[in-house]
């Protein structure tokens, strides 16, 4: 089966100097979390002439985030409005043709950067051409900016990852806010994918990781966001994250290894399975059943996987139970939800939901 190809992305060609980075902020509606988005850039700002940073908003239509740029930082960021909405890839491949700088970082505006990103990558990355990405361990944190973890580190010490397309073929191991990419690189490869609506970004990941080495920094640098309103969240309803990332597997199939491109597509649909039914589960503790539904159908899509049928059958249940009685002890009566068996017979499926913003990964497929 043929795919589209992604979409291209412009040479700038010779243009004068250039900043090191292009710092691009997406926003959509989220004016509220790009506060804190842009200030951590800003504690971080090199100069103009090092850093290029720039907000561009996806035609917002429940605030305007240009208020927050020009409050907090006057003319030194540059805001633009796209005139109609893009979508989220599609207003990411439009930050990419905005960026003049060398290295090209994309913040979601709900994401921050923390203290010593730019230093540390730059101090990486300034003396080696080959390197075509970097990226460092991350934090999740919650809508108030808590941390709630720290993703697994790949390596001890900062350096090229070996094998690194086997490991990310298999899982999404990267959150956005983590990871930097040369402009050239997007330039002969091409911009993410507008059919790819929850499974891009991954499938960016596998398709530079074919082609060029990727550096690693072991140290906490960035935090990416988990929220009620994130666009995984709202895709995880409709199994719509499932999905995609079976498609993304599909896709990206051409550029693994020959030799290990079948034991790789097997090892993802396997960790695709198993993030439906940890998404399944954690719908079920919150009285999700329909989403809970949705997850499962498109996980059983996936394959059959031993490990993922005795996690079903045998743990799932056993959690659930758990769960709820947690929940009786604490004495949470808003999540005592009725009982699985009538919800379900309740269930309908549910339409796609609108396409907004979210990266693919907000239920990472790596370890915990």
């Amino acid at each position: 089966m043929t795919h589209p190809d992604p979409p291209a992305i412009a040479t700038l060609g010779e243009i004068g100097p250039r900043p090191f980075w292009s710092v691009m902020i997406p926003c959509y509606n989220r004016a509220h979390h790009l506060e804190k988005a842009l200030a951590s850039v800003l504690a971080q700002d090199q100069g103009p002439e090092e850093m290029q940073i720039a907000v561009v908003d996806d035609a917002s239509t429940l605030d305007d985030p240009e208020i927050v740029v020009r409050r907090l930082a006057g003319d030194r960021v540059s805001f633009l409005r796209q005139p109609r909405n893009l979508g989220q890839f599609g207003n990411l491949n439009s930050c990419i043709e905005r960026a003049r700088g060398r290295w090209v970082h994309i913040l979601h505006s709900d994401d921050v950067v923390l203290p010593g990103f730019y230093a540390t990558l730059k101090a990486a990355l300034a003396s080696r051409d080959d390197i075509g990405a970097a990226y460092c361990r991350s934090a999740t944190i919650d809508g108030n900016g808590a941390r709630m973890r720290n993703s697994v580190p790949e390596r001890s010490a900062p350096g090229i990852l070996s094998g690194f397309i086997a490991m990310i073929g298999a899982s999404n191991k990267i959150q956005t806010p983590s990871i930097v990419v040369r402009r050239s690189v997007y330039e002969k490869l091409g911009g993410f994918r507008l059919d790819l609506p929850y499974a891009a970004d991954w499938e960016m990941w596998i398709r530079i990781a074919a082609h060029y080495p990727i550096w690693y920094e072991p140290a906490t640098l960035a935090a990416w966001r988990v929220h009620s309103g994130s666009w995984s969240r709202i895709t995880m309803k409709s199994g719509r994250n499932i999905a995609d990332a079976r498609r993304c597997i599909e896709i990206s199939r051409s550029l693994l290894p020959r030799e290990d491109a079948a034991a790789i597509s097997r090892k993802a649909r396997e960790n695709v399975a198993r993030l439906a039914i940890s998404g399944a589960y954690r719908a079920l503790l919150a009285g999700q059943f329909r989403a809970a539904c949705c997850q499962a159908r498109e996980g059983l899509k996936c394959g059959f996987f031993p490990r993922v049928v005795i996690r079903t059958l045998l743990l799932l249940p056993v959690r659930i139970a758990q769960g709820g009685v947690r929940r009786v002890l604490s004495g949470d009566k808003r999540q005592l939800e009725p009982a699985a068996s009538t919800r379900l017979r309740r269930w309908e499926s549910p339409s796609s939901p609108p396409l907004e913003r979210g990266p693919m990964s907000e239920f990472p497929l790596k370890r915990e």
